[in-house]
């Protein structure tokens, strides 16, 4: 997972990274999956539009301040002139695009929106404004061209219902009927200005898929003194495997169809190491475990339950504890977004989905090839019967597009 300094898959490594440790702040366990890249880049569309400390504080907190395009941001702001309802001005001027951050997420979600066969990866940005805002024609039109997204105006105040209802439609459409309420009863607000909403939907085929055949139910250890029975899928083959240095625990690669994909499975040796690999897990660390060096191909025995996630998260108050606080205040510096200077950012919720299986992932009835092997071949053991982390990246960039912990059926 080797990388330059200043890439965006780095921040958005770092940013993922400092998400999870919010996330578990609580030491209930619990499972947990979403995408640091699908927020990454929602909150983008935020900071394109924010100025002054605003942009300071979300800039910081994306890690975008280590990046050259951080660096640069203060010489490239200006005001731009503004329209109502998303009508365009014909004397509107155009904004090059510079190497940064914006072209580097461009890049990037052009690479992932083009994954081939094997792979269906939905990333759904979405801003929802206060129908009467104006907003400047050249933030909208740099929101799609870059994050694909599409600003679109609600009535909060007047049909909060109806608006909710839009959101949550639209969420799921865009992701394949797979996450069909995005926002709850009571979630929104009339007083709600400008909701981000964000969902992610993911389907990938496994390079060598588990036989079904060979999945069976098996105990899954949620602590020293407590299982559940779960579905444990299990195939020989061979895998890249690794040891997380200073940690007892192990690292399998996964590879999805075509190695575009692969998911980094961490599995402490011991029922109640998580913990000691959750505090130990920054992104160096994470970098050097997974480092091609350290990955070496065995024979591996790989036994791996058959899960399906789907969870979402208010990211409201995990960003404000990580440094984001004026973006949600009434003194937000969104300036560059709209010239109202009453616009500021009410609620960041995600959801996401996915479903692990012989197939890969919310795969149809299918069979996985039998692997075959001489006896005299040593295996090493991958059992993932208790709880372990999990991640989902994109090889050719080392971008970490989801990032998981599975510890409770």
């Amino acid at each position: 997972m080797d990388f330059a300094q200043d890439s965006v898959s780095k921040a958005i490594m770092a940013f993922g990274l400092d998400l999870y440790r919010e996330m578990i702040r609580s030491d209930m366990p619990q499972n947990i999956f979403y995408s640091p890249l699908s927020i990454s880049c929602a909150l983008s569309m935020v900071f394109l539009g924010a100025k002054g400390k605003t942009k300071a504080q979300m800039g910081q907190v994306l890690h975008f301040d280590k990046t050259v395009e951080g660096r640069r941001t203060a010489s490239s702001e200006r005001r731009l002139p503004a329209v109502t309802s998303g009508l365009q001005r014909e004397n509107d001027p155009p904004c090059p695009m510079d190497g940064g951050i914006n072209l580097q997420f461009k890049n990037l979600l052009s690479q992932l929106n083009n994954l081939g066969d094997g792979y269906l990866l939905s990333l759904a940005n979405n801003l929802f404004a206060q129908r009467g805002y104006e907003f400047f024609q050249q933030y909208l039109m740099d929101a799609k061209d870059i994050y694909g997204a599409t600003l679109q105006t609600v009535d909060f105040y007047g049909s909060l219902e109806d608006a909710r209802q839009t959101i949550n439609a639209v969420i799921d459409k865009q992701t394949q009927g797979k996450i069909k309420e995005l926002f709850a009863p009571g979630v929104l607000e009339p007083e709600s200005v400008l909701v981000l909403a964000n969902a992610t939907y993911f389907k990938a085929t496994w390079q060598h898929q588990f036989d079904p055949k060979l999945t069976t139910e098996r105990e899954f250890m949620l602590n020293e003194n407590e299982s559940k029975p779960v579905p444990m899928m299990y195939q020989k083959g061979k895998f890249k495997l690794g040891h997380a240095a200073g940690l007892n625990a192990q690292i399998l690669c996964l590879p999805y169809s075509s190695e575009v994909l692969s998911m980094m499975i961490l599995l402490p040796n011991d029922i109640g190491g998580l913990k000691q690999v959750e505090q130990a897990m920054s992104s160096e660390n994470l970098a050097r475990w997974t480092a091609s060096e350290n990955m070496e191909e065995h024979h591996v025995e790989v036994c791996l339950p058959r899960f399906k996630l789907e969870k979402g998260f208010d990211l409201k108050l995990a960003l404000e504890r990580l440094g984001m606080v004026d973006a949600f205040s009434r003194t937000a510096n969104l300036s560059g977004m709209s010239p109202s200077n009453q616009l500021y950012l009410s609620e960041v919720i995600h959801k996401a989905y996915v479903e692990v299986n012989e197939v890969g992932t919310e795969a149809a009835a299918a069979t996985g090839a039998v692997v075959s092997n001489r006896s005299s071949v040593h295996y090493e053991q991958f059992v993932a019967d208790h709880p372990f982390l999990f991640c989902i990246q994109h090889n050719p960039t080392n971008t970490m597009v989801f990032l998981g912990k599975f510890c409770s059926p």
